[in-house]
């Protein structure tokens, strides 16, 4: 068995490495964004036999530092490209944003099994990505707690006519609570204190703003074929149960497990099997009490801002991505303030027009037009 690693230097990816390592799976490849000292670490440490960055300058950083190796180091978008269409059995893609899109499909057509932590994929082409690798034969299994915690439990139905509701559940950030005012104030550190889940910056930003959750609602909606209305968000600190499916005869089935990234991601490798596992043990004792509430759709807009655009189409869905995307990069340049974010994502949706159905090049086209429409935009902030 042979596995690809896209996204490795970030948490997921190294996650994924120490899953990988302990299953005793080789590493075929790796791929990340810029940071040819960690690509050099992890190179090293797993032998594959291609290397790639993104950044093209990194790349060459990193041909020379690893000269010794015989590893095939290559940069840039097609070199990306080229490892993830190293024959694998499993490609994790922990790739962050818009940029792990074209990888997947890449992955799709060389790994039997795509391990899918890149949200981005489903949430602007998501019907598109799934009928392609129906079409290659090629399983997605997704890698996110809350996706892989529905999975697990749909795949105790097989009649999808069971199924009445998913309820999707969310931490509700490091603000919960705050009013829109106190959110004025907030700082990048702030926002970066997530008090459950260690990850990286934009998706920890994400959690904060809810978008995060926004875009698994519409992840779910592809990944298993339901309608928005079918989907519900509760907030649940506690971040125990990773989400709930309600089924027509008023049966309610939850997946739950410590806050610990290597069990759907393990379990994304392994399907159908399960393998022991290093995280620790859940202690009901230890956790005593789980917590419900409804989300604060108006202090936290991104959330009902995603609902909006998942009811809309494709296209106001990559709409939706690019924005956030452009603005959580500015926000955490401190370019503009927290609450920006969600002010500039409304500015797109009310500004830039699109298909409802966009094509893969309408899709890059979208997405190239409302990032400069964002910093435009953000130009004209005054903090």
């Amino acid at each position: 068995m042979l596995s690809t690693v896209l996204g490795c230097t970030g948490s997921i990816g190294q996650n994924a490495i120490n899953v990988l390592e302990k299953l005793n799976i080789p590493v075929a490849s790796l791929a990340a964004g810029k940071n040819h000292a960690e690509m050099e670490r992890l190179a090293r440490r797993c032998r594959p036999r291609v290397a790639a960055l993104f950044d093209e300058a990194a790349a060459r950083e990193l041909k020379t530092a690893l000269a010794d190796t015989g590893i095939k180091v290559l940069g840039g978008e097609e070199g990306v490209l080229e490892a993830a269409s190293v024959e694998a059995d499993v490609c994790v893609n922990a790739i962050v944003g818009i940029a792990g899109l074209n990888p997947t499909l890449a992955a799709i057509e060389h790994s039997r099994r795509v391990a899918l932590a890149n949200k981005e994929t489903l949430v602007c082409a998501g019907r598109k990505v799934i009928n392609y690798a129906k079409r290659h034969g090629t399983e997605i299994i997704p890698v996110d707690s809350e996706h892989s915690a529905i999975f697990q439990v749909l795949e105790s139905s097989h009649r999808k006519q069971d199924l009445k509701r998913i309820l999707l559940t969310a931490s509700g950030g490091p603000f919960f609570g705050r009013t829109s005012d106190e959110l004025e104030k907030v700082t990048v550190a702030d926002a970066l204190r997530h008090p459950n889940w260690d990850m990286g910056a934009k998706v920890t930003v994400d959690s904060a703003t809810l978008m995060n959750k926004g875009l698994e609602f519409i992840e779910a909606m592809c990944l298993f074929d339901v309608e928005p209305e079918q989907i519900e968000v509760i907030i649940h600190r506690e971040s125990i149960i990773h989400s709930m499916v309600e089924f027509v005869d008023g049966s309610v089935i939850a997946q739950i497990g410590t806050a610990d990234m290597r069990i759907p991601i393990q379990y994304a490798i392994t399907y159908p099997y399960r393998e022991s596992s290093p995280a620790e043990s859940l202690d009901l004792f230890k956790i005593a009490t789980l917590s419900f509430s409804r989300p604060d759709l108006n202090t936290f807009k991104c959330l009902s801002l995603a609902m909006e655009a998942a009811k809309s189409g494709e296209g106001a869905c990559v709409r939706l991505n690019a924005a956030n995307e452009a603005a959580v990069d500015m926000f955490l340049r401190e370019k503009i303030g927290f609450n920006d974010i969600a002010r500039l994502v409304e500015y797109a949706a009310d500004s830039v027009e699109v298909p409802s159905s966009p094509s893969l090049q309408e899709i890059f086209e979208i997405d190239d037009e409302v990032r400069r429409t964002v910093a435009e935009r953000a130009g004209q902030i005054v903090r």
